[in-house]
This record gives C-alpha cells, sequence and structure tokens, in this order.
C-alpha cells in the first residue's frame, strides 16, 4: 500500500513535490477480539477470554495486569506455552448483581519499552431476567 505526500520546498522551479510512501506495518501482537463484551442476565454466570499473541519477530512478556476500575469485573491472565513467540489468556468475569451497563479497561504491562502497555477494553450489558410469564386464567 502506498500513500502519496507533498512537501514544499525553497525550490522556486518546483516549490511543491509529490513523495510516494511504502511500508510495511508489523504488528507487535493480535488480538483474538478487539473488546471484551461481558453481555447475560443478572444472576447468569457471564465470563469470556481474549487471547493476546505475541509477534515471533518483537517478543514480549507481559508483567502485570490491572484493571482501571475494576468494580465490576474480575480478570485472570494466564501464559500459554507457544514456540517463537509468547501467547496469553486474558479471562474476564462479571461481578455485577444487578441490571445495568459498564465499561472498564484492563491494562497489561510489558516489558517492552516501544509497547509498554497493551489496553483491553472491557464492556458489560447486564439485563433483568427476562420478561415476566403472564398466565392465563
Amino acid at each position: 500500500m502506498s500513500k502519496t505526500a507533498s512537501v514544499e520546498t525553497n525550490d522556486e522551479r518546483k516549490p511543491i513535490t509529490s513523495l510516494i510512501i511504502t511500508g510495511i506495518v508489523d504488528k507487535f501482537y493480535a488480538l483474538s477480539t478487539n473488546i471484551v463484551k461481558l453481555q447475560g442476565t443478572v444472576g447468569e454466570e457471564i465470563k469470556r477470554s481474549i487471547t493476546i499473541t505475541s509477534n515471533e519477530k518483537y517478543p514480549f512478556k507481559i508483567i502485570d495486569a490491572r484493571a482501571k476500575v475494576g468494580k465490576d469485573i474480575r480478570y485472570e491472565l494466564k501464559e500459554v506455552k507457544k514456540s517463537g513467540g509468547e501467547k496469553y489468556l486474558l479471562y474476564v468475569e462479571n461481578l455485577k448483581k444487578q441490571a445495568g451497563r459498564y465499561y472498564d479497561i484492563v491494562y497489561l504491562k510489558t516489558n517492552k519499552r516501544h509497547l509498554p502497555e497493551i489496553i483491553i477494553r472491557v464492556q458489560g450489558i447486564i439485563t433483568d431476567i427476562g420478561p415476566k410469564s403472564h398466565k392465563q386464567n
């Protein structure tokens, strides 16, 4: 993929020059999903997981995990053995006991200077148990 950019110079014959910039962008890591969605009803056990996989060319370790708020979620990070890189599973569980929505973030601190932190967004949507049944007489 190429991108064209214009450059202004002090050259009187050609004050504006077009440049074509081409490059390959390597990602440091891959996520199995962009957001952890905890959706369900009050009283239901709601758990989800997300996979974080390091690029083999840029390995790193996750050395700490913390939630921004942490009131409505419980989380656990587990390292999975993988040849050539690192792979982690982040398990997130809903703790909210009443209907409502919430948003949180789990910050994963790494040992890489160029990638100090990975941000995992969490969205909770907890609804009432459902419509009440109506008995006909």
